[in-house]
């Protein structure tokens, strides 16, 4: 009776804690956008860019993203969770703000005194602009990539530390659908508040919001056994499935002997498995993050800051949360069939393959409206969350415990290196298409080269898989590593 009793006065400050990490990721993905929903109708006109200055910041944001996720784990576990998140919010902060001084130190640069004189410079002149504007924003974006690469490790020790093990994967997925909300928010108030106060101002208000959020965590965060908001009852609930002290030194002790290096997990059919999927596939969720607002723009004269273009950009990742059922499928596959998980996986991962190849229908379409290539990326957006959700889930099928944090880091730089290529080549394609009125299967120009993106971004996916699928044809889970 007073167990029963205990638990009916018990505290909820855990859902505090995850309400923190969901504005922290919500924080975390509108950083992340406001380059893309600025640059190609306030930034560009400003410093003389193209397609290739805009491709080569995001493909090396690309790249130290994907190379910071590999140490931002141990910096937290190094830092403390408290400390460690701090520092993450407050270096990718920084980072954000940053972006709003570029204008500063080109003009700095070159010697000139404004933004107007530096759209009205021509010749030579203009190519130092653009130059000398590219590298302070590609200084800004490694900043922001080596801030945000924190959150997601921080996130989930926290929710470690928050929650027991069966409640673990509920917290995550509020947490995680911050990325989803940040999406949404960012077209409808990233582009309004450049066109009313300046592109600088954008960076500058939404990077402002992770100093404001570390001020709550400072004060409302403690580890449970520490926190006064979180009662005996509570934190027994919490504690409820943790091992005893000495079980969790043996366990340690254990995972020290077993220290994987990336050289053994080269050896492995699975791990090169794993890393192709994840280099076929990133990118094309980076590009269509980094580039539909520009291709709006340039394919239909729709900007962001207009009403139609927010509302476009706000449908398509609308779309994208419908990735929220991805996970299910394989469960349900198993439950029909009786499949092992890795080859339940694997169907509903072929499954999902075929959904992007609606890309295909992007630019014969868009000659109707520009409706329907977003709905159709939208799609293919969806289908692409989901594919990733369960790509990374095959790592423990086929991994031992100690090994699965080393695979991930290695699919995650595979991803990353996939990803700088596609933005790069992006960046490109749609210069050279556009000055030499390059044509492709009835376009012109850099419609034409959206087009010829757009049938790679639908492919890869069936690519990734057929590969992933011929590496390991059967659930054949490491025991030796």
């Amino acid at each position: 009776m007073q167990s029963t009793n205990s638990l009916a006065k018990m505290t909820n400050y855990r859902w505090t804690i995850v309400a923190l990490l969901f504005v922290a990721t919500t924080i975390n993905y509108l950083d992340r956008q406001v380059l893309s929903l600025t640059w190609d109708e306030f930034i560009m006109p400003e410093f003389h860019w193209n397609e290739n200055h805009y491709g080569t910041i995001t493909s090396i944001f690309s790249i130290v993203y994907a190379v910071s996720m590999l140490f931002a784990g141990s910096f937290v576990d190094w830092l403390g969770t408290k400390r460690g998140f701090l520092w993450a919010i407050g270096v990718w902060s920084v980072g954000a703000c940053m972006h709003a001084l570029c204008g500063v130190v080109t003009e700095s640069w070159v010697g000139l005194h404004s933004a107007a004189e530096l759209a009205q410079a021509v010749g030579d002149v203009a190519v130092l602009i653009s130059t000398v504007s590219m590298y302070a924003f590609i200084v800004a974006r490694i900043i922001l990539a080596i801030g945000e690469a924190g959150n997601f490790p921080a996130a989930i020790k926290v929710t470690a530390e928050y929650f027991p093990k069966k409640d673990r994967a509920y917290a995550t997925s509020i947490f995680n659908a911050g990325a989803s909300v940040g999406a949404l928010i960012a077209p409808l108030s990233i582009p309004f508040l450049a066109a009313a106060y300046g592109w600088e101002m954008s960076f500058v208000v939404i990077g402002a919001l992770g100093f404001l959020w570390m001020g709550f965590w400072v004060f409302l965060y403690k580890k449970p056994e520490q926190n006064k908001f979180v009662n005996s009852a509570e934190l027994n609930y919490i504690l409820s499935d943790r091992e005893s002290k000495d079980e969790l030194e043996m366990q340690a002790s254990a995972v020290q002997e077993k220290k994987v290096s990336f050289i053994d997990c080269f050896k492995y059919k699975q791990t090169w498995a794993f890393a192709f999927g994840k280099f076929m596939t990133d990118g094309v969720w980076w590009f269509f993050l980094f580039w539909t607002p520009s291709y709006l723009n340039m394919q239909f004269g729709i900007k962001t800051s207009d009403g139609l273009g927010a509302a476009l950009i706000f449908t398509l990742y609308a779309l994208a949360t419908l990735s929220i059922y991805g996970g299910k499928l394989p469960s349900i596959i198993i439950k029909k069939t009786g499949l092992n998980p890795y080859a339940a996986r694997m169907k509903a991962m072929f499954i999902f393959a075929f959904i992007p190849l609606l890309v295909l229908l992007a630019q014969p379409l868009g000659t109707f409206s520009p409706w329907f290539p977003i709905i159709l990326i939208g799609f293919g957006c969806a289908a692409h969350q989901s594919w990733s959700a369960n790509i990374f889930t095959t790592v423990g099928d086929m991994f031992p415990k100690h090994a699965i944090a080393t695979i991930i880091g290695i699919g995650g730089m595979a991803g990353g290196v996939g990803s700088m290529i596609l933005q790069k080549s992006a960046g490109a394609l749609f210069v050279y298409a556009g000055e030499t009125k390059m044509t492709f299967l009835g376009f012109e120009g850099k419609p034409a080269g959206y087009f010829m993106v757009f049938i790679f971004c639908a492919v890869a996916y069936l690519i990734g898989w057929t590969v992933m699928k011929s590496l390991v044809p059967k659930y054949k889970p490491i025991t030796d590593l």
